[in-house]
């Protein structure tokens, strides 16, 4: 009963790639509905996520690459990110969600997303045999790209939604009708749920798994970083063309 009514709570898929739309979300509400029956908040699911995020980065950090390494990382991370999932479900299933439980989710994943690029830095430093000092500046690239990509996307979100809230606002004032429902959403689109693949968070993860072999792993994580870094340009160009084709003062 609780799986059902969680699969009615779901986020839209929009902008969501196939990884969360396939894996992370149904592990996720899994969690929530463990959640749910032991009695947790969703708040108190976030710090069971940035607990298992915060164990895999902080033996990145402080443990020599290996294979048994690799996969304790990678299901730290992958447990803390199905958590992340877990937490927001399970708030618009019991209807305790709010701006203190919203923001606590994005502190999270903002610390998440620097400390884990900081924990590879370290990695490098400690145990890594790199060819020269240059590859120390990878993962501070990589950590720009990530953060900037984070933080000017959610303030893109923001700001077409409220934009959008005064739109309506104004329709209905000068329509008379403030019940006036939105049009239908399109249906997402199953070609940019593959083309976002690169840019999750849980392929990232996949990258982990690759740190007993520390040279496989340097190659593959440069290359995720190249690839995140010619994402983070077309998501500036595109947000910054949509939000130009705002209206400057709806109302």
């Amino acid at each position: 009963m609780v799986l059902g009514e969680l699969r009615g709570a779901q986020k839209s898929a929009k902008g969501v790639s196939l990884y969360s739309r396939y894996v992370n979300r149904p592990a996720g509400r899994y969690l929530a509905a463990g959640a749910y029956r032991a009695g947790l908040t969703p708040n108190q699911v976030t710090l069971v996520s940035a607990a298992f995020t915060l164990a895999g980065i902080a033996a990145v950090a402080l443990i020599r690459p290996s294979w048994p390494l690799a996969l304790t990382v990678y299901a730290a991370l992958v447990l803390g990110f199905a958590f992340d999932s877990a937490d927001g479900q399970l708030a618009r299933l019991t209807g305790k969600g709010g701006p203190a439980g919203e923001w606590l989710d994005h502190v999270v994943d903002c610390v998440k997303m620097v400390a884990l690029h900081t924990a590879v830095l370290i990695s490098f430093y400690r145990f890594f045999d790199l060819p020269g000092d240059g590859w120390l500046l990878l993962p501070l690239g990589f950590q720009l790209a990530a953060v900037v990509t984070f933080c000017g996307g959610l303030l893109t979100e923001q700001l077409k939604r409220a934009a959008a809230e005064a739109a309506t606002r104004a329709a209905s004032a000068t329509a008379g009708n403030p019940g006036g429902g939105a049009p239908a959403a399109a249906p997402p689109s199953r070609l940019r749920a593959v083309a976002l693949l690169p840019v999750d968070y849980g392929v990232f993860c996949l990258v982990f798994l690759t740190l007993g072999a520390p040279g496989l792993f340097r190659a593959v994580y440069a290359v995720l970083a190249a690839v995140h870094a010619l994402f983070l340009v077309a998501f500036l160009a595109k947000w910054f063309r949509e939000l130009s084709a705002l209206p400057r003062n709806p109302a």
